[in-house]
């Protein structure tokens, strides 16, 4: 099943199109530096089910930006988070096949430069996530990418965590 993901305009792009708006985006000032971001944030639900939501932030540093969004719930056979690391490593799984499918395409268009790519994961040193950073950092790493953590990691606490 194709990742959709939802624009600021309310248009329903899968991640081509995504890409495709990333790069106009970059090209429009290519003087300034980029940073493209993935992110995801769930909410728990009722009988230990799960809402998820990834955004793809493209942020012209300095001078604003531009992001899209997908809401994920899981299917009802395996759908359950019966923990609280169960449900940031399954955020972590998402922004990461996120990631590689939005990669992808980015590396069909060669010309676009100047731009660095994150993930940005819901945990932070403070709270109760503070016990899953080194895994969380680990696995994303492993991935061969950026990670960021809280206060870092907008993608993930300010831009996905508006639309769970």
């Amino acid at each position: 099943m194709p990742l959709l993901f939802q624009s600021s305009f309310g248009l329903r792009l899968n991640v081509q199109q995504v890409v495709t708006e990333l790069i106009r985006f970059i090209k429009a000032e290519p003087k300034f530096s980029y940073k493209i971001v993935i992110g995801t944030d769930s909410q728990q639900l009722l009988n230990k089910r799960a809402d998820f939501v990834t955004a793809v932030v493209i942020h012209r540093v300095s001078n604003g930006g531009r992001y899209f969004w997908r809401r994920f719930n899981p299917p009802a056979g395996g759908g359950k988070f019966h923990t609280l690391r169960d449900r940031i490593i399954q955020e972590v799984l998402l922004s990461l096949e996120v990631a590689r499918e939005v990669l992808i395409e980015l590396k069909k268009e060669p010309a676009i430069i100047n731009w660095d790519f994150e993930i940005h994961a819901d945990i932070g040193e403070n709270g109760e996530t503070k016990t899953l950073i080194q895994e969380v950092v680990g696995i994303i790493r492993a991935n061969n990418f950026e990670a960021k953590t809280k206060p870092d990691s907008y993608a993930a606490t300010k831009v996905a965590d508006r639309h769970v």
